[in-house]
């Protein structure tokens, strides 16, 4: 049926404009108009856009474009690093897990570094600043904390170590050695069909690792805990500038003898002077502070058993991403009597897991009934009990030694000797990194003491079996005396 145009006539009015209008009648009662030269208006996209576009349409069909009404800031959730300076109490790992589980937080790093009868918590979490802040305020109630502190924002030298073990065919095994160098990895065990490999870095360069080397096939893989030391400024505002100065006179410039001489005051409420901000270990120690020895930094003396049976054992679990699954652990563990003397919390191989490392002394027997106890956990995957099994072993190491000129020169002689690598420098101090097992840690801790160590911080223990089955305690020889 043929269409018929009618003369135009007047069409409802445009919201932009007003144009002619045609009507066509299609018969039967129907209608159907055409604006000529008419566009649609723009559609409004957008809540969340910086700007809109408010139309509206006045007397002389006027368009007007005017910014929105301010909306409410809100806050950014932003990854943080918290870092937790400690005294040595029973049950203190559990304590500071259970502030951040009952917050409904999920710890994404953990590195538990031991010092004497102190230890350095790094934790890593994701949350609003407002949030963190009410957090950071309940870990200063806790007994025992010494300070905490948020030093996201500050510069700094941040490092995490990781054990990742490959499927290495003959036919791929050159292409993994040349992204091995590229990286300047290590490896540390190598069999027939695997390779295990020793990577330090900061976070991003996990994440590019992990992300070149999936192509081949991650069997395991195990991360310690982002551990931090702040950058150190040049000059007489840094903070260990005094205590450098007072250990190379010659370092001196406009500062009088007495306010070298001035020691920083520390209390136990986290309280110090501005000497000591950034002071991970401080050199005096707190003799007014009680111990009892529950963190022992020197968990290694135990390799061997002693009379009684007793010796560290290392587990390694796999456990859900969910909050408050750290304090379910480690209070399995406190609960029956148990010491934690490492642990070493990070990403795994599979996603949505976490892998858990942790140095726990005891007999076999007791700690294959404590491996019974964590299986029945829900969020808990598996646990292996591989302290009589070959394992390849590293921690890692932060540590910032106050220099001149002369001793600077000798500190990187001796940390040549232990391949360690110089990460920060000033005119006043040098900061190495270094990674090995225990007694690596301790030599080199003992040999730096007298130039004057300003921070230390560690991550604990993190193990994979050795795929060639080499066991490397009968290649230690004769340990140091700890």
């Amino acid at each position: 049926m043929a269409a018929s145009l009618s003369s135009p006539l007047p069409c409802s009015t445009s919201l932009i404009t007003q144009k002619p209008c045609f009507r066509a009648d299609l018969g039967r009662g129907f209608l159907k108009s055409f604006d000529l030269g008419h566009q649609r208006p723009p559609k409004l996209r957008s809540l969340e856009s910086s700007k809109e576009l408010v139309v509206s349409a006045s007397s002389n069909n006027a368009v007007s474009v005017t910014d929105p009404a301010p909306s409410l800031t809100r806050s950014k959730v932003k990854r943080h690093m918290i870092s937790v300076f400690v005294g040595d109490e029973s049950g203190i790992i559990n304590q500071i897990a259970g502030v951040f589980a009952r917050r409904g937080y999920i710890i994404e790093s953990l590195a538990v570094g031991l010092n004497k009868d102190r230890a350095l918590f790094t934790i890593v979490v994701s949350g609003t600043e407002n949030v963190l802040r009410q957090v950071v305020e309940q870990l200063n109630k806790l007994v025992n904390v010494i300070k905490v502190e948020d030093i996201s924002r500050e510069p700094q030298v941040e490092r995490e170590l990781m054990l990742i073990k490959l499927n290495a065919d003959p036919s791929n095994r050159a292409e993994i050695i040349w992204l091995v160098d590229i990286f300047r990895a290590k490896i540390v065990d190598i069999s027939e069909h695997s390779l295990t490999i020793e990577v330090t870095g900061d976070p991003g360069k996990m994440v590019a690792v992990q992300r070149n080397l999936s192509k081949f096939g991650i069997k395991e893989l195990a991360r310690t805990g982002k551990i931090a030391l702040r950058r150190e400024k040049m000059g007489e505002t840094a903070p260990f500038w005094r205590f450098s100065a007072a250990s190379y006179p010659d370092l001196e410039r406009t500062m009088s003898d007495d306010e070298v001489a001035v020691k920083p005051n520390h209390s136990a409420n986290g309280a110090a002077s501005i000497a000591s901000q950034g002071d991970v270990y401080p050199v005096e120690p707190y003799d007014d502070f009680p111990s009892n020895q529950v963190l022992d930094a020197h968990w290694g003396v135990l390799y061997d058993e002693d009379s009684s049976g007793v010796q560290s054992h290392t587990l390694c679990m796999l456990v859900n991403d969910v909050p408050g699954v750290l304090n379910i652990v480690t209070g399995v563990i406190s609960r029956r009597g148990y010491n934690i003397q490492s642990l070493a919390v990070g990403p795994s191989e599979k996603e949505g897991l976490s892998r858990i490392t942790t140095v726990v002394p005891g007999t076999d027997d007791s700690i294959t009934k404590l491996v019974q106890q964590l299986r029945k956990l829900i969020d808990l995957h598996e646990v292996w009990d591989i302290t009589h099994l070959p394992f390849a072993e590293r921690e890692l190491m932060l540590i910032k030694i106050a220099v001149n000129a002369t001793a600077r020169r000798d500190v990187l002689d001796i940390a040549g000797i232990f391949r360690a690598k110089a990460v920060d420098v000033s005119d006043h101090t040098i900061t190495l990194e270094l990674t090995g097992d225990l007694y690596k840690m301790v030599a080199l801790q003992k040999l730096l003491e007298p130039y004057g160590l300003c921070e230390v911080a560690r991550t604990g223990r993190v193990a994979l079996e050795r795929g060639s089955g080499v066991d490397s305690t009968s290649l230690r020889g004769y340990p140091l005396p700890l």
